[in-house]
């Protein structure tokens, strides 16, 4: 094991929690300890992202909180909270501080992908780690490869035990971890994921990120080099897509509740500076609230806000309806609105961090106060899958009765 960081790190990157994690019990209680949570890590969000400083205390108290076990299902000792209520969850932390909000997106996304393709023995193994505070990362992307569905990263059996080769890009989640689950091909060019120690022989996570925006997600990359694993710790993830499931909805949804949180953010942001700003020369006013035109803006932004609310809460739902009922039908439904609100969370979060500088005025660009970080978090969130696609994937489905292709993108 292998970390390209400050020499103080690797006893941090442990392959195991520090202690045991809080175990909520309800939806409801999810929410109230994501806004409690969200007031803190709100505090120093702006000089987090300014000095590109490592969230790793803030994430400690994130997963001890409970809210990364609050999917797994009430059989195995979880939560079993909604869809909707994990995307409101994650808004509100994203609101707070976007880079915190997205690390726990592919540890949910394993869990679902678990539920789906693992065994009785696997489940109850995993789900039990989760609800101690075992954060999962991520080792799934690769920058070779022609699509973001295939991997060159290869999976051997040999006997009991599994051998990994590859590398990877775009490690959200990664460097945090305490498991790494790895996602690789067999002979076969079937993907599988391995759950890999953050600490095993072979495995080298290399903090690479530099991205303008979600700073502090180091989302570097992943070497593996002859990792070895049981079988046990293998599930066929590949699985989970040769028939209908709400695997791929419920990625994306996470993805739109997150820029969802930056648009709410940012349009916080946005009261409070158009407030302080000074009124225009021509506006004969005495202070900038008076000015219509700022008013008419704001209104806008916020009826475009609320509607990318309400449209991520009934994507949930529809999510809710696809894990309960995974028919054909259920699934491209909830494809269908997931992608619907990818549309409007894509277009507010950039729309809401754009204006925020603009009816802040030149004031607002002061380095010290940090508001770019709401466009920068937007812009670089935004482009996890190109959602221009999912206007597509709309049309088609409306139009022609085409179902959306099922992958992790749907």
């Amino acid at each position: 094991m292998s970390t390209a960081l400050s020499p103080d790190l690797p006893a941090q990157t442990r392959a195991a929690p520090l202690r045991a994690a809080q175990v909520i019990g309800s939806g409801s209680e999810a929410i109230e300890v994501a806004q409690r949570l969200a007031a803190d890590f709100a505090r120093e969000a702006a000089a987090r992202d300014r000095e590109r400083r490592l969230p790793w205390a803030e994430l400690e108290r994130f997963s001890d909180s409970g809210l990364w076990a609050i999917t797994v299902p009430k059989a195995y000792g979880g939560a079993g909270v909604s869809y909707r209520t994990l995307s409101e969850v994650i808004a509100t932390v994203s609101a707070a501080d976007s880079s915190l909000g997205q690390l726990p997106q592919n540890h949910f996304g394993v869990l679902s992908n678990l539920a789906l393709t693992g065994s009785e023995a696997q489940k109850r193994a995993y789900y039990a780690k989760v609800l101690q505070g075992y954060r999962f990362g991520n080792a799934f992307s690769e920058a070779r490869s022609q699509y973001v569905t295939t991997f060159q990263t290869q999976i051997r059996f040999e006997g009991d035990t599994a051998v990994l080769n590859g590398e990877k890009a775009y490690c959200t989640g990664a460097l945090f971890a305490h498991i790494v689950p790895v996602a690789g091909v067999d002979e076969h060019d079937r993907p599988h994921i391995a759950f890999v120690p953050r600490d095993a022989s072979g495995l080298s996570v290399i903090d690479s990120w530099d991205g303008f925006g979600q700073r502090i997600t180091a989302s570097g990359q992943v070497r593996i080099e002859g990792v070895r694993v049981p079988t046990s710790a293998v599930i066929p993830a590949w699985k989970a897509y040769e028939q209908p499931t709400a695997d791929g909805p419920i990625s994306q949804i996470i993805q739109a509740a997150v820029d969802t949180g930056i648009a709410r953010g940012a349009f916080a942001e946005t009261l409070r500076v158009a407030r302080l700003a000074r009124p225009w020369v021509d506006s004969g006013l005495e202070h900038a609230w008076q000015d219509p035109l700022a008013q008419a803006l704001i209104g806008e932004l916020a009826w475009r806000l609320h509607a990318a609310e309400a449209v991520l809460q009934r994507a949930g739902e529809a999510v809710d309806d696809a894990v309960a009922e995974p028919s054909e039908a259920r699934v491209a439904q909830a494809s269908v609105i997931v992608g619907q609100a990818k549309v409007l969370s894509t277009e507010i979060a950039l729309q809401a961090s754009s204006r925020l500088l603009e009816l802040g005025g030149t004031r607002s660009v002061s380095a010290s106060q940090g508001l770019d970080r709401f466009w920068r978090n937007a812009r670089t969130h935004t482009l996890h899958d190109p959602v221009r696609w999912k206007y597509h994937l709309v049309g088609n489905r409306l139009l022609n009765g085409i179902a959306p292709p099922r992958h992790a993108w749907n």
